[in-house]
């Protein structure tokens, strides 16, 4: 539900001067401050795998379940200083991807 109302979340925030962390990438690609949740990307590539054992003959009930085993973190530093935030740099350096 948040994904469908991204806009005015973000929107929001930003009127309200509140640094915000947001649980998804896109958040911040529409300017949000900072995302810090798992990475889609690698569980799809973590569920193909399981595909492939499924397609192979494994039942799903014996497979385990899974977590997130990666997290990205990106940073938007021109909502950083929309808000007057001063972001170190030692977690821009940690930063998966930092948004100019």
């Amino acid at each position: 539900m948040a994904n469908d109302h991204r806009a005015p979340i973000i929107t929001l925030a930003a009127r309200h001067k509140l640094p915000a962390v947001y649980y998804e990438r896109s958040f911040v690609a529409a300017g949000g401050l900072v995302s810090y949740g798992a990475d889609y990307i690698d569980q799809f590539r973590r569920a193909a795998g399981y595909v492939d054992r499924i397609l192979r003959g494994e039942k799903p009930a014996d497979l385990p379940v899974q977590a997130p085993t990666k997290y990205e973190l990106v940073i938007n530093l021109k909502t950083a200083r929309a808000l007057g935030l001063a972001v170190p740099e030692a977690l821009l350096a940690r930063a998966d991807e930092v948004i100019e």
